[in-house]
């Protein structure tokens, strides 16, 4: 008896002073975020090679658990025990699909970079000449009206002194500023370059670790919450493995497939700057929803420097590939991957986008689809608690719940129904009433049309 009222008092005591840890925790938090941002960045940039790390291991997870699964049996026939094949074939898996990963970013980068060098080059080169040809071109539209040309030539005139100002006050003075921003930007790069090497090195080890990893995080789970909440967690986890994985990889094909095609189209239509314009709707389709837009806006200008009617040309063919990615190549690859309507992506979007830029809006869908389902399993299992139903549409005209086992569901439709009932047995109580003293029974009262004909 004296050991469980201790052990109670004990469990009170510290659930109190667990509280008190998390306010004082929560409050320096507040007052302290910039320090806490600041902090967690420190940490963010420690760990940055290992987070490299972790990306690569799990996009090359599914490749080498394919290469894995294909070559486990055929070893096994010339090696002496499972375990010997079994080791073989991990090894060779990992160096399989990191070799994989490896070609396919090399290939890629010799077809693309030279071309979209030659583009760049192209587009500084033919700067000079396209500026002056739509200044004669602006120059010949207005050239009807004086007025307009004289604000034309000035403004021209302005721009030229903006910019020897520019050069003079600005630039010269400020190129050791500029000289150390570049430098510092290929201190950047190089940092990039190294966090990248020790990541696929990491990457190497949770790959062949992945197994491992997995059992013990299991073990912890199960050792630390109750099996019904293990379980579910359990569950969460793989439904988030199969959003972001079927998500990003599925976007990055679709992405890749789309460059393409457009690569190939506006190569046959003889658009400039095909390889360049390419990689840039590629690259920005893998943000959904405003990734067409951000794309089209850039490679539009591009096209418009050297043909204005071929920028037109352009844009109809943008509008005509976004359409077939939208209505048919990203449902066949992507399918209903995440669950989420129009309107939870427009938001998952410009919520993560808002945190964590560019990266943000490229996992924002599969991230906040994981917050959505958590959301969902907690409400249904709430909802089972009190025996109520699970389907949505139970509840679009639904007005109030009576009663609980089993619970009753009132609807528009029934209240309506109700006051009709309500109101018909308060009008025969009233005749009643009326024809016991005589009176007149009182009517129901009528539309406005039957009160204007009685005034007539």
């Amino acid at each position: 008896m004296k050991r469980e009222r201790f052990l109670r008092y004990l469990y009170i005591s510290l659930t109190g002073a667990l509280a008190i840890v998390l306010s004082i925790s929560f409050f320096f938090i507040l007052f302290r975020f910039k320090e806490v941002l600041g902090g967690i960045k420190n940490v963010t940039n420690i760990l940055m090679p290992f987070i490299y790390g972790a990306i690569i291991a799990y996009l090359l997870t599914p490749v080498c658990n394919s290469i894995e699964k294909a070559l486990q049996p055929f070893l096994a026939r010339y090696l002496k025990s499972e375990k010997q094949a079994r080791k073989a074939a991990s090894g060779l898996a990992i160096l399989g699909s990191l070799g994989a990963a490896v070609l396919f970013v090399y290939f890629l980068l010799a077809m693309v970079l030279p071309e979209i060098f030659q583009s760049i080059r192209s587009v500084v080169v033919l700067l000079p000449d396209n500026v002056e040809k739509w200044t004669q071109w602006i120059e010949g539209f207005v050239s009807d009206n004086q007025v307009v040309l004289n604000y034309v030539e000035q403004f021209s005139d302005e721009i030229q002194q903006y910019l020897q100002d520019f050069m003079k006050n600005v630039l010269l003075p400020n190129m050791q500023m500029i000289v150390s921003g570049v430098s510092s930007g290929v201190i950047s790069i190089l940092v990039i370059l190294k966090n990248l090497i020790i990541g696929i090195i990491a990457a190497v080890y949770m790959m062949a670790s992945r197994k491992k990893f997995a059992a013990q995080a299991k073990k912890a789970i199960y050792g630390i919450f109750k099996v019904p909440f293990a379980n579910a967690i359990i569950e969460e986890i793989h439904f988030a493995d199969k959003v972001f994985g079927g998500f990003i990889i599925g976007k990055m094909l679709d992405s890749l497939i789309i460059g393409c095609l457009c690569f190939v189209i506006i190569s046959f239509m003889k658009m400039p700057y095909a390889m360049l314009v390419s990689v840039i709707v590629g690259v920005t389709n893998v943000v959904p929803f405003f990734g067409p837009y951000f794309g089209a806006i850039p490679s539009a200008l591009l096209i418009l420097m050297v043909s204005p009617r071929q920028c037109i040309y352009f844009l109809i063919f943008i509008l005509i590939l976004q359409q077939f990615d939208g209505n048919i190549l990203g449902p066949k690859i992507l399918g209903d991957s995440t669950g989420l309507s129009g309107f939870w992506v427009l938001f998952s979007i410009l919520l993560f986008g808002g945190l964590m830029g560019f990266v943000g809006m490229v996992i924002g869908v599969p991230a906040f689809a994981v917050i959505y389902d958590l959301v969902k399993r907690g409400v249904e299992h709430s909802l089972r608690k009190r025996n109520l139903s699970l389907r949505t549409k139970d509840y679009v005209e639904l007005r109030r719940v009576q009663g609980s086992e089993p619970a009753r569901y009132v609807y528009e439709a029934d209240l309506k129904a109700v006051e009709e009932a309500q109101e018909a047995e308060a009008l025969k109580a009233r005749a009643k009433k009326a024809e016991k003293s005589g009176e007149e029974p009182e009517k129901k009262p009528g539309s406005f049309l039957d009160k204007w004909k009685k005034k007539r």
